[in-house]
């Protein structure tokens, strides 16, 4: 990780961690769950390098960032309020956006609220995700999925937590990763994560033991409640984002998406990323990539590729 500059800054409230390197122009890289900066190392070398200022935080409740107690604090608004304030202290009017996972989600909140601070958007893993208002999203989830779909087992506070802490970080964040099993995630109540001590979790080739400690290290400081409290703001972002429904994202946009992804692979979802709704709520998509025999975590397990997918996309503009 040599060069790459750490710092805190004060934005909405909250003091941030952020990682840095390069100059230029500024492309916003946002992470997901359970991750942190760090998984786009590999982008943050990359792109500084060809002439980027490469910015990476870690999100409200993750790493070395201020986790507030409250679920109301996890809101799209808090989240999006963060990144604006961080784009103002870059000094800048506009930035590409890079966004994986629950990253991805927020960023499509900030291409939705203030278009005007995304020059583009390269998504990965998670489309644009269309408020219904006909039912509440984890009522929606429930129905369709279970109780034992994730999300739904995410909400009682506390209770995932002990789970995590019955297993380690360490062996958790370690399934996750390594899982390649396909959508819709869901989560036994026994055993949520399906760990068997007498089973050992081989990591994949592009995730070391190293890069394992780094991450569990920070959790284990951390703790996993800020991280989970993006998914208790479920309903809270689906009630405060009523006077955006049937709005569309008018950002260019490049989505990215590995078809052994747990979200790709969940009922409906291929439908929507192929066909013409996805067009239809974002009317500047560029173009949609499907890579074949990658996972969830595809900036890490498929980095180069994705490098170029985002240097290609980006430099047009």
């Amino acid at each position: 990780m040599e060069g790459i500059r750490h710092k805190m800054v004060n934005v909405n409230g909250i003091s941030m961690h952020v990682a840095e390197k390069g100059e230029g122009p500024v492309i916003l890289f946002l992470h997901g769950f359970p991750e942190l900066w760090y998984t786009w190392r590999h982008q943050i070398l990359a792109l500084s390098s060809l002439g980027y200022h490469a910015v990476a935080p870690d999100l409200r409740g993750y790493g070395d960032t201020e986790a507030p107690t409250a679920i109301t604090s996890y809101s799209c608004m808090h989240i999006v309020g963060d990144l604006v304030a961080l784009i103002d202290s870059l000094g800048v009017e506009q930035v590409f956006l890079v966004a994986h996972d629950w990253g991805a989600i927020i960023g499509w909140y900030l291409c939705l609220f203030r278009p005007d601070r995304v020059k583009a958007f390269v998504c990965l893993s998670v489309p644009f995700m269309p408020r219904k208002p006909q039912m509440k999203p984890v009522e929606s989830m429930r129905l369709f999925f279970g109780d034992d779909y994730y999300i739904c087992r995410f909400q009682e506070p506390g209770k995932i937590e002990a789970e995590i802490a019955r297993y380690g970080a360490s062996n958790v964040l370690k399934k996750i990763i390594s899982s390649r099993k396909a959508g819709p995630p869901c989560m036994p109540k026994d055993n949520a994560f399906v760990i068997k001590p007498d089973t050992p979790i081989t990591l994949p080739s592009w995730f070391s033991e190293e890069d394992l400690s780094y991450y569990a290290n920070k959790f284990n400081k951390k703790g996993f409640t800020g991280a989970l409290n993006y998914y208790r703001a479920f309903d809270l972002n689906w009630e405060q984002t009523a006077p955006w429904t049937n709005t569309q994202v008018k950002v260019p946009v490049k989505f990215i998406v590995g078809d052994l992804d747990s979200v790709y692979t969940t009922p409906g979802m291929k439908e929507y990323v192929n066909g013409e709704d996805f067009k239809r709520d974002a009317p500047m998509l560029d173009e949609v990539v499907i890579m074949e025999g990658v996972g969830h975590f595809i900036n890490q397990e498929r980095a180069d590729e994705i490098n170029s997918h985002i240097h290609d996309f980006i430099k047009s503009f």
